[in-house]
């Protein structure tokens, strides 16, 4: 059932964290508890109800964010279920990107882990306020306090412990408010029942309790005036302005307030469902959002408002078996109505709107209208990809991009018979429009198809897809690494284009400087008119498209800055395919003298081994030119941290297993691009360039 609610009974919520540490499980339970579902879903059993494509049921991973709407007290509160592999950290992006708040997990044994570290990162990127929940309590060895020492430590951020748990291990009975000054206790024998009873604290908690509560206290006189009089006159606050000031400040991305439990066993998801609406943002609550007037190009403001023009973010597009093409948005504001026709800024289109979704995982229920705050998913828009922006026409704005890393290995892919080649070609064209990180292109030299993603597990999927979804069976060539190449000294060099052919000719002549940077930048510093100001725009894209094949082995060069320092041009005969034409052979003829060099993608690795099998493992890894940083040894587990070479770790997951007897794990994820060895890159370059 479709309620009407107001703004600031809106709540965009998502669950992120590293592998493994309970988003589906706590998604699960909110479900549950909200009465979305009746009966609790395990991701062991492959019965989420999040986790509904087949690989992830066999798998027991998230593997595409799935969105949902649930309600609790009098608000609704729309839920992105996000996966924790490094391979799809392209699905947090984008969930991240229009969400207004989230909840991270923390695995309360683990603490936080590699994937945790990176998705912080990216929610700091979008100043997304959080909620902490330490989960899985009840685990052996599982640690709250140190737990926060690590989000300190690692994350750099400021935790607000809002709960302490409530037993240890095993033994974990519920958890206690450090606000409210209760205990919530859950029964044993009533573990899925919605139920927990509130009980005074025991004794042995009060002087802990007591001790977080100054603290809270102290940190809101920080943030609220009016808690800092009663600070410095040594009054008590109300519960109620510690709640406000507790919410300003995780709006504001100042603090975290924290909290724990065991989602598996049922304790603490209730009062995290509570904390969603009383300290994470509504619409309401946000500034305006910004966006550029692409006709005038002016930045322009959009007040979260169902009065305002209708504007909306793309962010998402799935191929649905039975009714094709949707496209989930999330609505800025205004609000519209299915039949409507909508504007796309970035392709200069009209689109009519044929239906609106609202998303429970893979079911869905027809709407008539969506407005500010909703996340919902259209049927009709055939030309509108991820990160576009769809809005009123009289009323255009283009809000901003979203950025996707870039692809770090590549497999290539043949058809197995002739009839099986069309449906592969449209099978990988409907990948590539579903999942920006998974790029599609076909080699020049080899009329190959190579397919490329962020890692093995995210290109096995794919290809696994083909074969259930698409029903084309493909031949798969072995991976390749995506190298890069790069310069390391300061060079001059230039690019001049004439041709005369009877007619009309083309004349164009660009100078250039090219020196390493940390990223690339064209600068110009023509004077005096040598070149018009109306071919530059033409020299700096012939040099980025000569960039895409470098000197050495045809890899793109990345880290280069290019200064325009000179030219000439023809009255008569000058283009803007001739500056092009010369833009690209002053690239060109710079990149072979400047010292070119091969890089190779270098991943962030961290191993988790009993301690019986280090020795073999950091063996395996020196092995592998892998660089250890770091071990710490936590409950019998050590925790091996370092570098190694992309190249180098193909297969590792198997060779892992049969060194650590199946018992140990790895996580991974990319870390920067670093220069190949000699002996390595000689092997890699053609013969005639060595």
């Amino acid at each position: 059932m479709d309620k009407n609610f107001t703004l600031d009974k809106i709540r965009n919520i998502g669950l992120v964290a590293h592998i493994d540490a309970g988003k589906t499980t706590t998604t699960e339970r909110i479900l549950y508890y909200t009465g979305r579902i009746h009966r609790i879903g395990e991701v062991h059993e492959g019965t989420a109800t999040m986790d509904w494509m087949v690989q992830e049921r066999e798998r027991g991973i998230t593997i595409q964010s799935a969105a949902t709407t649930s309600y609790w007290k009098d608000c609704q509160i729309n839920i992105i279920d996000t996966p924790g592999h490094v391979d799809f950290t392209m699905e947090v992006e984008r969930s991240l990107r229009i969400l207004d708040g989230c909840i991270v997990i923390f695995d309360g044994a683990n603490g936080v882990e590699p994937q945790s570290e990176t998705v912080w990162r990216q929610a700091n990127r979008y100043h997304v306020p959080r909620l902490i929940f330490v989960n899985k309590m009840d685990r052996i060895g599982a640690d709250f306090q140190d737990t926060i020492a690590q989000i300190k430590k690692k994350l750099i951020a400021e935790p607000l412990v809002m709960q302490l748990p409530l037993g240890k291990d095993e033994h974990l009975m519920g958890v206690i408010d450090i606000l409210e000054e209760k205990a919530y206790v859950w029964e044993e024998e009533k573990t899925a029942d919605m139920g927990y009873e509130t009980k005074e604290i025991p004794e042995e908690y009060k002087a802990e309790v007591k001790k977080c509560r100054d603290i809270l206290f102290e940190k809101m006189a920080e943030i609220e005036e009016s808690i800092m009089t009663k600070f410095v006159a040594g009054e008590q606050p109300t519960n109620q302005e510690l709640k406000a000031a507790v919410r300003k400040a995780t709006i504001a991305c100042k603090f975290f307030p924290v909290f724990c439990g065991s989602s598996f066993k049922n304790r603490g998801v209730q009062p995290i469902l509570d904390a969603v609406i009383d300290y994470l943002p509504s619409p309401a609550d946000l500034q305006d959002i910004h966006g550029l007037n692409p006709f005038t190009g002016k930045e322009e403001p959009r007040a979260h408002s169902t009065e305002g023009p209708f504007a909306a973010l793309a962010f998402k597009i799935q191929v649905d078996p039975f009714i094709g093409r949707l496209v989930y948005i999330r609505v800025y504001s205004g609000k519209i109505t299915s039949g409507e026709i909508v504007y796309n800024t970035r392709k200069s289109k009209q689109e009519r709107i044929s239906r609106i979704m609202r998303m429970h995982a893979n079911t869905r229920a027809e709407i008539k209208e969506c407005k500010t705050g909703d996340i919902v998913a259209i049927v009709g828009l055939k030309d509108t990809n991820t990160g576009d922006t769809v809005c009123d026409r009289k009323f255009p704005i283009s809000f901003e991009q979203m950025h996707f890393p870039e692809p770090v290995i590549s497999v290539a892919v043949e058809p197995k018979t002739k009839a099986d080649s069309e449906k592969l070609s449209y099978a990988l064209g409907r990948l590539t429009e579903e999942d920006p990180t998974f790029r599609l292109k076909i080699d020049e030299e080899t009329s190959q198809t190579i397919i490329s993603g962020m890692g093995e597990l995210h290109l096995e999927i794919a290809i696994d897809r083909l074969k259930r979804e698409f029903n084309v069976d493909a031949k798969v060539g072995n991976p390749q690494v995506a190298y890069r190449e790069t310069i390391t000294k300061k060079v001059e060099a230039e690019g001049k284009y004439i041709k005369q052919s009877g007619g009309r000719g083309q004349y164009g002549h660009a100078e250039i400087e090219l020196e390493p940077a940390a990223e690339f930048e064209f600068v110009d510093k023509i004077k005096g008119g040598s070149v018009p100001k109306e071919y530059i725009p033409a020299i700096e894209q012939g040099i980025v498209e000569a960039m895409t094949r470098g000197p050495l082995a045809g890899y793109p060069l990345i880290n280069c800055k290019v200064t325009l320092v000179d030219g000439s041009y023809h009255e008569v005969d000058s283009s803007e395919m001739a500056f092009k034409m010369a833009g690209s052979m002053a690239l060109q003829a710079a990149s072979k003298k400047a010292g070119p060099i091969l890089l190779e993608p270098i991943m962030k690795i961290e191993v988790v081994t009993p301690e019986e099998f280090i020795g073999d493992v950091m063996a395996d890894l020196n092995s592998r030119r892998g660089k250890i940083e770091s071990m710490e040894n936590k409950n019998g587990l050590c925790t091996i941290s370092g570098h190694v070479p992309l190249a180098q770790i193909f297969g590792y997951a198997t060779t892992l297993r049969s060194l650590s007897q199946g018992r140990a794990n790895y996580s991974m994820e990319p870390a920067q691009y670093e220069r190949v060895p000699k002996n390595i890159s000689d092997g890699l370059l053609p013969k005639t360039t060595v």
